[in-house]
């Protein structure tokens, strides 16, 4: 077991600020294998983690944080953070149900000033903070850290261009690791190199000039003094810097109306934080960017030599870096749409595939390596690709747009302007739709169906289990009449021994390739028997059907009788499905993994148009999402706190019959 003799003398960043350069290196060493430590009791991210130690450590040390603001772009890459700043005993709870978030969290620390988990946001953050700053005459640094994939998102250079405008000090320091998505280097049709030619600027910044040492950033650092100081020697300095273009501009940043500082080692603490200390002593208020290079993954050898470097990782023995995953009986949602879409994309040359720098958690890593020509990685860009996929679709092309649920709602505008009002037919894949575990409420696709549901020309489908999710491939590739959307939970599917004996399914073997489902057609699993028992309708939308089943057995062995019904497509809604459940039941129970606004609202407003409601003999009930944000736990955890499980929908439908004695005697989870 490693010591951490230094490390353990810290509960805030003010206890390490009097230390000497070689205790700060130290630190830095200790700090690097205890993030280990704790991540290989936990999971989580751990390349990001460790490619920013030093940098870490040096803001800490050079900055009076929490007085002055530090914001992390993404913050998956705040573990060092979080353990210098008084969370290091809570840091086995990480991303656990009542334990600390794997992101920033302003309810957690007062040194987390932003929350994060979404990407591209950090600049803009820290200039709004800066602005209220000056605005109050206040003096403290505000400082965003963003990496080149977060950099790649437009918002950032909304920001940054807001910024050289507004002339509010705001300190940038890019962390440049070139690990633009995830994992860099999936096959697409721009090869293997990181998204976009944002990131190829910076690495030829990086190429074209060594790292700076202290005397020549001092160099550097006079161009911010009065202009009559500086002189004629101004200019001469910019082309001994060497980072004016050919046309005779400065860099990108600079003609955003940055100061430019860089590139600088990220791991070299003899160098990092003095010119961290001349950043904080600048005079003026001028924007400054720091431009510093780091590798994800640093001081791990697993990490360093893996293709993904370790960006996310289960739990691992820290001797060899192998990780403690079990090989699951099933497969995953997100490997079933991989491999239907490859299929489709065999018989069909108009299939292209777009992701914005989510290869791996799409899957478009294996439909990357199978079709590279037809695979396009936007990098952290959605706007970007729901509009590119909408041009895509004016000349013909079969475009599936393949994002999370939750990242879908940056490009929100772009669905409603650009796609759906010029209804074109735009394949929506949203993976990760509903509550996601680990991750929290920064990545749960709680709201697709509520702010999609709501858009004309929108066809909607959420598949109950693997089949399903290969057939629904198909029919969005099939459908060209407008854009269609398929959602699916993070997880893996039932297994063929479930579904033939929870859904009937006859088949013996999974099915090569799906095929196209009726438009608004749903599907009832189980009739009631009609022998005389009360009955009940299970409407369930998406994987939620198989605990609508769960219930069904438990009801039927109280006496109740059940039908269960899968209704395939929220958009356009199965309505002679609707009304016959209405008809034939005195109670109607729609579950759903999703948020107020979604599939039960649609059904309830059908039946309240139709009239259906007005005798008052049909009872329903939406089961949905609870109307607050759910934490990081497991699924199963926050499936039980949504009050989404099938002993739920049993003790719904009981208190609907007037049962709700056996509810609250405990015999049935309320």
């Amino acid at each position: 077991m490693w010591s951490t003799p230094l490390l353990d003398r810290i509960a805030e960043p003010a206890d390490y600020r009097s230390w000497s350069l070689p205790q700060i290196k130290r630190l830095a060493h200790e700090l690097r294998w205890d993030t280990i430590r704790s991540v290989s009791k936990t999971g989580g991210h751990l390349g990001a983690s460790l490619g920013v130690v030093e940098l870490t450590v040096a803001l800490h040390y050079v900055f009076n944080t929490p007085h002055d603001r530090i914001v992390w772009d993404v913050a998956h890459q705040a573990y060092p953070h979080k353990i210098l700043t008084g969370r290091r005993g809570a840091m086995g709870t990480m991303r656990q149900s009542g334990g600390l978030s794997g992101f920033t969290k302003r309810s957690e620390s007062e040194y987390d000033p932003f929350g994060a988990g979404h990407s591209s946001t950090s600049i803009s953050a820290a200039l709004g903070m800066a602005v209220a700053r000056d605005l109050a005459g206040k003096n403290n640094e505000c400082i965003a850290v963003i990496g080149d994939g977060a950099i790649t998102g437009g918002m950032a250079y909304e920001a940054m261009n807001n910024a050289g405008y507004l002339k509010n000090r705001v300190i940038v320091v890019l962390n440049d690791n070139g690990q633009v998505s995830l994992p860099t280097g999936t096959q697409t049709a721009a090869g293997v190199v990181p998204s976009g030619a944002l990131s190829n600027y910076t690495s030829r910044l990086l190429s074209s000039k060594p790292f700076s040492d202290v005397r020549s950033a001092a160099k550097d650092f006079s161009r911010l003094f009065p202009e009559e100081v500086q002189g004629i020697a101004a200019k001469v300095d910019e082309y001994a810097r060497g980072i004016v273009s050919p046309g005779g501009g400065g860099t990108l940043f600079e003609e955003l109306g940055f100061y430019y500082i860089g590139p600088i080692d990220g791991h070299n603490l003899d160098t990092l934080i003095p010119i961290l200390e001349n950043v904080r002593d600048l005079p003026g208020n001028k924007p400054v960017m720091l431009h510093v290079k780091t590798e994800k993954g640093r001081g791990y050898a697993p990490a360093e030599g893996a293709f993904d470097k370790y960006h996310g990782v289960a739990k691992f023995d820290v001797a060899t870096g192998k990780q403690a995953k079990s090989v699951a009986p099933t497969p995953s949602y997100t490997g079933v749409f991989a491999r239907a879409l490859i299929a489709e994309a065999e018989r069909d040359r108009k299939v292209v595939a777009i992701t914005a720098a989510m290869p791996g958690g799409t899957g478009l890593n294996l439909f990357g390596e199978r079709f590279p020509n037809r695979c396009y990685d936007v990098g952290i860009a959605e706007q970007h690709a729901v509009t590119l996929a909408a041009g895509m679709a004016t000349e013909g092309a079969k475009p599936v747009c393949c994002i999370y649920s939750t990242f879908l709602q940056r490009g929100y505008d772009q669905v409603v302007h650009d796609v759906a009002l010029q209804k074109l037919p735009v394949r929506f894949i949203l993976d990760r739709a509903g509550l996601v575990g680990n991750d929290g409420a920064t990545h749960a696709g709680s709201f697709d169906l509520a702010y999609l549901g709501c858009l004309p020309n929108m066809t909607i489908m959420a598949p109950s289990d693997e089949v399903e999710l290969q057939h629904m491939v198909a029919t969005a590739i099939a459908f060209d009449d407008g854009p269609t959307v398929v959602r699916y939970p993070r997880g893996n599917g039932l297994g063929l021994e479930a579904l033939r004996s929870k859904f009937g399914y006859r088949g013996t073997e999974m099915p090569t390739r799906g095929r196209a489902l009726p438009i608004g057609k749903g599907r009832i699993l189980r009739h009631a028997s009609g022998n005389g028992g009360r009955k009940v309708a299970l409407l369930s939308i998406g994987t939620r059907l198989l605990e609508c089943v769960n219930a069904a057995d438990a009801l039927q062995a109280a006496g109740v009788d059940v039908t269960v019904a899968d209704a395939r497509f929220m958009k356009p809604l199965d309505t002679e499905l609707v009304r016959s459940l209405a008809a034939d039941h005195e109670v109607l129970v729609t579950v759903e993994e999703g948020s107020i606004g979604g599939f039960g609202d649609h059904v309830l407003h059908f039946l309240a148009l139709e009239g259906l409601l007005d005798a008052g003999d049909l009872r329903v009930r939406p089961m949905v999402l609870p109307d607050r944000y759910i934490d990081h736990g497991s699924q199963n955890q926050q499936y039980e706190e949504a009050g989404l499980n099938a002993s739920h929908i049993e003790a719904t439908a009981l208190r609907l019959l007037g049962r709700s004695s056996e509810v609250l005697s405990g015999s049935i989870g309320a």
